[in-house]
């Protein structure tokens, strides 16, 4: 895993240019401390320059970028893996390859193929190509988006960047907060779509292509794959389950290939123990890491224990490292606000912290489960989903027993949404309109999901895939994977995530609901389940025990703010808020005050801990990236 960053000008000399690469790549060397280079080159009366920081995991002697093509002057700067590269390379043209790595393939697919060569990728990316022929820089990013690519113009120049950060010192742009999508921030949590928290900063969106002509300076971007929910009519139960084990098991392997050691994370659930299995299966005895709470709702590391024990003579050989996450790790907030860049509101973030923290004390790549429950329906809002599809027509009893599995069922009906994306946040809102005009008043922009964060479903789509749609759309990129490569790249740690393999994905999308969700038995993820135990991946108390969501005790901790560390306190207690002047303190003041833990699991979609919580990240956010008063810690 790397950095990437880039500057396209017509207004300063190449010494200019590699000196704002330099700064840019000193704050992303956390992404790539082994290496780093940065190179210019020109066409069509502009400079390209292009920078890139090495975290070395293939083709350790030869793989460093950026990568330059003598036949036409191509150049490729790119971050994350291509897994397929093996693939991929006897079929690109190229007689004489410099490299032996993944990224020179790429290159070469591209001087083949044109922007089509995006198709022929599996795996996790984002980068640039300078192509001198065509006068044009070509801006990538892979299917799901795992890795992040920034874009902003300003002063006549167009500079991208890994991180925002770096994006800030390449452009010289002010750092200033995005007032027109707060109402969206503090409905969804995170911020659909192209758009970032900050003024004038965008993410080039997930499986686009930005094509920036070097003539005149335009650019235009385009969508080159879409998760689009299909139907397998043909295709019975068995030969489903089959196909899956060997989709799943390919995924795996070639997310395997690296030159130095790999590792897994897991956690209780059956995603990572699956991936940890085939795994170690393929790869043979590895290093895996758990984080672990005290309090023991939360707390999955007996059910990895467990699990380990079970299949002992799998394991054999493997080393486990443990961290536990306790009410001390908010002290971290600060500088996890700092890595993330924007106020993602996940109590997930802290311990994601601290997991890839101990991995990456130990190695730089590991595996994880990451985004099986987002194209698998493995969240409750999609049981929930699925239940209130057949509420309308199901008979009396059979209406009593979805109402006893789903105790919030009643309630979603009554303001469940004809609009799939005005219902897509319904289960999860935290601030309804008239308590969020009193939070940031009524003139920061409206709560409308973004048109550029939109799935393209047509007519006649089940709501459970229209709202997994909309989750792999925006909120798995934009939330999930975020944070998952902020987090581990702020500890120099690699993680793939063999769930995202879009072959695997696309299959998915074309599953019939039932086999990912069945609300009569409350069961979400079925053909993951029922193929791990089949194929002995998983015992079958863990394939099918009841999933807990990774989250932590928060409103255990925040209802006892007396405990919490001095800058927290002056956020709820004190004058913090009402001196940065964004969010109604009073109001907050109030909800803070209503925090409990009576009542609150780690099921609980959404309580005030959960209100409280997105408020404290915003002021931390704002305090680090905006105001800069350093009075949020550190």
């Amino acid at each position: 895993m790397c950095g990437v960053s880039g500057i396209i000008t017509n207004s300063s000399d190449r010494d200019w240019v590699l000196n704002r690469l330099y700064t840019m790549g000193d704050l992303q060397k956390h992404r790539g401390p082994d290496d780093r280079r940065e190179m210019v080159f020109s066409a069509r009366r502009r400079l390209v320059g292009f920078g890139f920081t090495r975290l070395s995991i293939l083709d350790l002697e030869t793989g460093m970028q950026p990568i330059t093509c003598d036949y036409d002057g191509t150049a490729i700067v790119c971050n994350g893996q291509v897994y397929n590269y093996l693939e991929l390379k006897q079929d690109v043209g190229c007689k004489k390859f410099v490299t032996r790595g993944d990224i020179e393939v790429a290159l070469h697919a591209y001087r083949k193929n044109g922007a089509d060569f995006l198709g022929q990728l599996n795996g996790m990316y984002a980068g640039a190509i300078f192509d001198p022929a065509k006068g044009q820089v070509l801006l990538f990013r892979d299917r799901f988006g795992i890795k992040p690519l920034y874009y902003t113009e300003h002063e006549g120049n167009f500079v991208f960047a890994s991180e925002v950060r770096a994006l800030l010192a390449g452009s010289m742009r002010p750092s200033s907060l995005n007032r027109s999508i707060l109402a969206k921030f503090f409905t969804y949590r995170y911020i659909p779509g192209q758009n970032t928290m900050f003024e004038g900063v965008k993410l080039v969106p997930p499986g686009s292509f930005l094509v920036y002509d070097l003539g005149d300076g335009s650019y235009t971007i385009r969508r080159y794959w879409e998760y689009l929910p299909g139907d397998i009519a043909t295709m019975s139960a068995d030969e489903a389950t089959e196909a899956f084990y060997e989709l799943f098991s390919d995924a795996v392997r070639i997310r395997l290939r690296s030159d130095v050691e790999m590792g897994c994370l897991v956690s209780g659930g059956i995603d990572s123990s699956a991936v940890a299995s085939r795994t170690v299966e393929q790869n043979g005895p590895s290093k895996l890491f758990t984080v672990s709470f005290d309090e023991q709702p939360y707390n999955e590391l007996p059910d990895v224990l467990r699990f380990m024990d079970e299949n002992r003579e799998r394991f054999h050989g493997c080393e486990h490292f443990t961290s536990r996450c306790g009410k001390d790790a908010l002290d971290r907030l600060p500088e996890i606000v700092d890595a993330l860049e924007e106020p993602l509101s996940l109590g997930a973030v802290l311990p994601t912290d601290q997991v890839c923290e101990l991995a990456g004390n130990k190695l730089k790549v590991v595996i994880t489960g990451e985004g099986a429950d987002e194209i698998f329906a493995g969240y409750r809002k999609f049981l929930l989903e699925a239940a209130a599809d057949e509420f309308g027509s199901a008979p009396v009893e059979r209406r009593k027993q979805l109402g006893i599995l789903y105790p919030e069922l009643a309630d979603y009906l009554s303001v469940r949404h004809a609009d799939p994306a005005k219902r897509y946040i319904q289960s999860e809102i935290l601030f309804n309109e008239h308590e969020l005009e009193q939070l940031i008043g009524a003139d920061t922009g409206d709560t409308s999901f973004p048109a550029d964060a939109l799935p393209g479903i047509g007519d006649g789509v089940h709501p459970v895939n229209t709202a997994i749609a909309f989750e792999c759309r925006a909120r798995l990129p934009d939330y999930v994977l975020l944070r998952l490569d902020k987090l581990s790249m702020r500890h120099s740690l690699e993680t793939r995530t063999p769930f995202l393999d879009y072959r695997l994905a696309e299959f998915a999308a074309a599953l019939p609901v039932c086999l990912k969700v069945d609300a009569g038995l409350d069961m979400e993820k079925v053909i993951c389940r029922s193929v791990f135990a089949r194929y002995g991946l998983l015992d079958r108390q863990t394939a099918f025990r009841k999933k807990q969501p990774f989250t932590i005790p928060l409103a255990d901790w925040l209802s006892r703010p007396e405990q919490l560390p001095e800058w927290m306190q002056d956020i709820m207690l004190g004058d913090v808020v009402r001196d940065q002047g964004i969010v109604n303190p009073e109001f907050f003041k109030d909800r803070a005050g209503r925090v409990s833990s009576g009542g609150v699991g780690p099921n609980t979609l959404v309580s005030e801990a959960d209100r409280v919580f997105l408020v404290i990240m915003f002021t931390v956010w704002y305090d680090r990236f905006i105001s800069r008063k350093g009075v949020c810690g550190g």
